[in-house]
C-alpha cells in the first residue's frame, strides 16, 4: 500500500478518522474537528484516497426532505486504519524522542543558561 505524505496536518485528519473509525465523516465536520481550513483538509482526503488509505461516497438523502445538500462521506479502509496507526504511533515515538533529547541537552548546559 502507497504511503501518503504525512505532515502534522495529515496526522490531524488521521487522528479524527480513527477517533470513530466505525463511523463516516464528512468534510465540514473534520475542518471542525481539526480546526484546519477546508483548502487543507479536502487535498488531504483526496491524497488519503489515492493511496486507498481513505474511501468516500456520497450520503444517500434526499436533499428537498432534509433539506440540506448531500455530503461526501470519508473513513478509512482496513488497511489505511492500520496505517494510520502506524502512522500515529511512529509520529508520537519521534517526538518523545525529541522531547528525550531535548532535557538532556538542558540537563547539560550550566544553570547560567537554562534562564
Amino acid at each position: 500500500m502507497e504511503e501518503p505524505r504525512i505532515t502534522p496536518q495529515t496526522l490531524l485528519v488521521l487522528c479524527a478518522l480513527l477517533e470513530t473509525s466505525s463511523e463516516p465523516w464528512y468534510g465540514l465536520a473534520l475542518t471542525e474537528w481539526t480546526g484546519l481550513p477546508s483548502g487543507t483538509v479536502y487535498p488531504i482526503l483526496a491524497r488519503l484516497e489515492s493511496t486507498r488509505w481513505a474511501e468516500s461516497w456520497w450520503e444517500d438523502i434526499d436533499p428537498s426532505a432534509e433539506k440540506r445538500p448531500r455530503r461526501r462521506m470519508y473513513r478509512l479502509t482496513g488497511g489505511g486504519e492500520l496505517a494510520a496507526r502506524d502512522a500515529v504511533r511512529k509520529q508520537e515515538a519521534r517526538a518523545q524522542k525529541r522531547r528525550t533529547a531535548r532535557k538532556a541537552r538542558a540537563a547539560r548546559l550550566p544553570r547560567s543558561q537554562t534562564a
